[in-house]
């Protein structure tokens, strides 16, 4: 019997770039035999198919904005809740410490367990009732047009939310209640409400200072948001436009925009 050599394979590279995927293919295909007296099963096409995409950096944004730090001290940032706690246990810690002999200063024990004991009642009272400032993101071009185009509502807002405050149940308490209308006709119930989760402060496209208020609201759509839309405006004006939009995880943006502008270029 006459031995046949295996058939020969050709192999064929297709080789194509693009500016974001590189793709390479590989087709690879038997040859029929050379001989055609010799009959042999019809051989199967097999086709490999390589894939390889690329990560290209030039997709992203060349320029990414700066987030400017907030190194500032300011006593709004200090929680009294915590400071007042902390000073009336260490008074009565010191002051029973002293007053049975284990620590030193037993002349004095009785002023620290005077004023030690009011102390931790009104820091713990305060604690109770603390209601903690949320995140401020600041880019560096919105800082530096804060202080000419910011309206000064605009500046008492993010005062306001980015310190402790007690007795207040949130953020923007008042003003949720005037937009939304809690429990009367055509608003919502007060379970519902919008709840602040951060600030945002950035420039828009042409130039203006912009506070974007992001609130958490589970119970609400964007068509809730839309149409108070010009109440946003109205009770944080004047001198100002509102926008809404829609983010991920029931998160909605309520962008407040200066109209003041600046001659000052945002870098």
């Amino acid at each position: 019997m006459k031995a046949i050599s295996p058939p020969s394979t050709a192999a064929i590279i297709i080789h194509s770039h693009h500016h974001y995927l590189n793709h390479r293919r590989w087709f690879l295909s038997p040859q029929p035999p050379s001989n055609p007296s010799v009959s042999i099963p019809r051989p199967h096409h097999l086709k490999l198919t390589f894939i390889t995409k690329a990560a290209d950096s030039t997709s992203q944004p060349s320029a990414t904005k700066t987030i400017a730090s907030d190194d500032e001290f300011s006593l709004s940032k200090l929680s009294f809740g915590v400071i007042g706690l902390g000073v009336g246990i260490s008074l009565l810690t010191y002051g029973f410490g002293a007053y049975f002999n284990i620590l030193p200063g037993s002349e004095w024990s009785a002023i620290m367990l005077t004023y030690g004991f009011p102390l931790a009642i009104i820091g713990m009272a305060l604690k109770y009732a603390e209601l903690k400032p949320v995140p401020c993101l600041t880019y560096s071009d919105a800082q530096m047009l804060r202080e000419t185009c910011a309206t000064p509502i605009l500046k008492q807002v993010r005062n306001d939310v980015t310190r402790y405050r007690y007795g207040d149940e949130q953020h923007l308490d008042e003003a949720l209640k005037r937009i939304f209308q809690f429990g009367l006709g055509g608003g919502i119930p007060r379970r519902s409400a919008p709840i602040l989760q951060m600030i945002r402060e950035e420039v828009t496209e042409d130039g203006k200072y912009c506070l974007v208020l992001v609130f958490e609201a589970k119970a609400l759509e964007l068509s809730d948001f839309e149409k108070r839309q010009a109440k946003f405006a109205s009770f944080f004006g004047p001198g100002i436009s509102a926008e809404v939009g829609k983010g991920e995880n029931d998160l909605y943006e309520v962008r407040l925009i200066s109209n003041s502008t600046s001659n000052v270029s945002a870098s």
